[in-house]
């Protein structure tokens, strides 16, 4: 089967995909166009993260090489990391600050601004009467490739295609509120770690939208009280279902028994079943509705995260089929107090690469990856729940709803059937 072919196999209500979907290499690479250049919102990072004029980040769209910067006018700006001249990477830094607003390559000195203008060409017009560029060489006509970019409360998107509908539209209202319900207020930037899965980024995706896992992997998750398979939550969907979260609310402490919790698990978790320090468990309430657990997958590249008061972007970013970079970006609210700070520092020990609940979903992606390592013509069932994306209130972990969702949505974006 050709790309097209294997990407048309794919359920068109999620129920079924074919595993070459994590191993074709031509799939990969049309995904990079049908999907990461297509009229979908990638996002990029948070607005603290590039609060000044002058300060940038690189990252990627797909595996397409960006710098977000914030211009001089203060507005946010997204452009190809790759210089005009010879196609030079410009930006070499994660993190940064141009003095003067200029970005320049270091290979022959193109200099571009913050928006991508190119503002200044060594020797344009040559030395002494010899050598040079053409009198009508016109600097405005090599800029750099710029990318749409757009906000919600505090995330950052960007599209390459002109053509993509606004990223309100794109997320759907119901997405949009759960974003400025974590990011109610000025964000504070705590940090950023980086994990790399020896798997496809399609199956952290997966992860991410499964909650059927979530107390049968995550045996911190029961042994600890923080969640249980079967707890009441609430699972929201956007219109086709590719994005969508998770809300769990805190259980009354006085209602609580981790033995319960515990109980309902059906494995037991290892060791010794008691922290040396159980403030790593304490959760503050910091809005009305008590809800401790959050996760919000929003196709196709970013996770956003609550679990107690650890917050959280995980950015997704395919490196090839069976690899993938998972950036964390750790953040809290500019009214913290020292005490809050270390509250959160404390809190992110749960999550990250090395964290208690959060590691071994990097694990999976990677038991995935090799099982399905030769057979791509099988594939997946995901049929838990019914055949549907529908929004739910239930017992947790008794669907695949959201999973359905993202493959209906990346068919819905790849297929061409």
């Amino acid at each position: 089967m050709n790309a097209q072919e294997i990407i048309n196999k794919i359920d068109v209500n999620g129920n079924h995909s074919p595993f070459a979907t994590y191993l074709d290499e031509d799939v990969f690479k049309l995904e990079q166009e049908n999907l990461y250049r297509g009229k979908v919102w990638s996002y990029i990072g948070l607005d603290v993260e590039v609060p000044q004029p002058g300060d940038y980040k690189t990252t990627f769209v797909g595996d397409t090489p960006i710098v977000l910067t914030r211009g001089e006018d203060g507005s946010l700006n997204a452009w190809v990391n790759r210089c005009a001249h010879k196609g030079a990477v410009i930006c070499r830094e994660r993190h940064g600050h141009s003095d003067d607003g200029a970005f320049t390559c270091v290979y022959h000195q193109w200099a571009y601004d913050a928006k991508g203008d190119l503002k200044g060409v060594p020797f344009r017009r040559g030395m002494k009467g010899q050598g040079g560029y053409a009198k009508d060489f016109d600097m405005k006509n090599h800029g750099l490739e710029t990318l749409r970019v757009q906000t919600v409360a505090q995330m950052i998107f960007a599209t390459f295609d002109p053509e993509t509908p606004d990223l309100e539209e794109f997320l759907g209202e119901k997405m949009c509120e759960n974003i400025r319900r974590i990011m109610h207020k000025p964000l504070k930037l705590i940090g950023h770690t980086r994990q790399f899965m020896k798997g496809n980024w399609k199956a952290y995706a997966e992860n991410s939208r499964d909650s059927y896992h979530g107390a049968l992997l995550h045996l911190f998750y029961p042994t600890f009280g923080i969640y249980r398979q079967g707890q009441i939550s609430e699972g929201i969907t956007d219109k086709v279902g590719c994005h969508n979260y998770f809300n769990v609310s805190a259980p009354p402490k006085e209602d609580l028994d981790y033995k319960d919790y515990a109980d309902e698990a059906n494995r037991e978790m290892q060791g010794p079943h008691q922290l040396q320090d159980t403030r790593v468990l304490n959760f503050i309430p910091e809005r009305d509705d008590n809800v401790a657990l959050s996760i919000q997958s929003l196709f196709p590249s970013v996770v956003l995260q609550q679990i107690q008061n650890t917050l959280a972007a995980r950015q997704v970013l395919p490196k090839s089929t069976n690899e993938t970079e998972l950036v964390w970006t750790f953040f809290g609210y500019e009214d913290d107090d020292a005490a809050m700070d270390e509250h959160r520092l404390r809190n992110i020990n749960l999550v990250g690469p090395a964290g208690l609940i959060s590691m071994e979903d990097g694990e999976a992606v990677e038991l995935v990856q090799n099982g399905v390592h030769r057979d791509g013509e099988l594939r997946s069932f995901i049929e838990m729940g019914g055949n549907d994306v529908e929004d739910y209130t239930s017992p947790m972990g008794m669907d695949e709803n959201a999973v359905r969702g993202f493959w209906k949505g990346y068919r819905a974006v790849m297929a061409r059937d």
